[in-house]
């Protein structure tokens, strides 16, 4: 069989099996038999159920959504041209060339497995939140505590009371302008994409500020920054935060870091730590919750018991 007659099910078969667990963030035991990821780690990498993976892998679910095929694909490291060919198989058209891409790349997605202890997320050339490592929930709270279409930092800057970010008005209202100075040269790139088309409406239509700023028609792009963070259990932490942009695409890397050696660096550490699965973080939050509360004394971290 050639791989241009191949259904859906079996790309998705062979491509799992061609991924290494290494690449795709997953810790790999001694006692591993099996080429690839397994379906159930597939799934979760994707955000999709065993159950339906099994069944698309096995050709009984035959109208797999957009979402559900993009997710894959991301999740697959697949290229471009691999993505757009599980597409076609699955009966769907590929994402056109003037619509916002949310595909990662098979390089972006190895920066994110490396990086995979450092807050860092990737966001669509709209600000759409893609993907995210586990110190990003612990530093920002889970995005998966909200839902999808939330996910967007121009949405959540404009209609949220941004709690967790100490700034001074000044500071504020740059990067607001920075937002929207990026959102708009976003608009002009891609003047059909019905995403970013109905988030721009939808600000101007609801929120003042934002359609002030628009009027301005100002031009730019959002960079780096220093932010501090009120975090709920560390308490403020200052961190570098850095946006870099994926050669080939419009992904934007954000990336936070501390200066080695500094207070905040250690507050930064501790959080990744108690972040780790089986840690004393519960999951389920927006928020992360701790048993053991932090404290800094004389410039060292201690544990307090509740």
């Amino acid at each position: 069989m050639t791989t241009s007659r191949m259904d859906a099910g079996e790309l998705i078969r062979r491509w799992r099996d061609r991924l290494d667990p290494v690449d795709a963030g997953i810790t790999v035991g001694t006692r591993r038999r099996v080429p690839g990821v397994r379906r159930e780690e597939l799934a979760q990498l994707a955000g999709v159920s065993v159950d339906y993976l099994i069944r698309l892998e096995q050709g009984r679910a035959t109208r797999p959504t957009d979402s559900v095929i993009g997710s894959l694909s991301r999740a697959l490291q697949l290229s471009r041209d691999e993505r757009d060919h599980l597409f076609r198989a699955a009966g769907l058209l590929p994402p056109g060339d003037r619509l916002i891409d949310d595909h990662i790349p098979p390089g972006v997605a190895r920066i994110l497995s490396r990086l995979g202890d450092q807050p860092l997320a990737v966001y669509a050339a709209d600000w759409q939140l893609v993907r995210w490592t586990n110190p990003w929930s612990a530093l920002l709270g889970d995005p998966n505590a909200v839902p999808a279409a939330d996910r967007n930092l121009v949405r959540v800057v404009f209609s949220c009371d941004i709690g967790e970010f100490v700034r001074s008005e000044r500071d504020a209202h740059h990067f607001e302008a920075a937002l929207v100075s990026d959102l708009r040269e976003a608009g002009a790139r891609y003047p059909s994409d019905p995403r970013v088309g109905g988030l721009i409406d939808e600000m101007n239509a609801r929120h003042p500020r934002f359609a002030e700023l628009w009027q301005r028609a100002e031009v730019g792009v959002h960079t780096s920054d220093r932010k501090t963070i009120r975090h709920p259990t560390v308490g403020d932490i200052t961190l570098d935060c850095d946006v870099l942009t994926a050669a080939g695409s419009d992904l934007k890397l954000v990336l936070y870091t501390a200066m080695p050696g500094s207070r905040d660096a250690e507050l930064l550490e501790f959080l990744r730590v108690v972040n780790r699965p089986g840690s004393v973080f519960e999951s389920g939050h927006e928020r992360p919750v701790c048993a053991r509360r932090p404290r800094v004394v004389n410039g060292n971290l201690l544990m307090d018991s509740e």
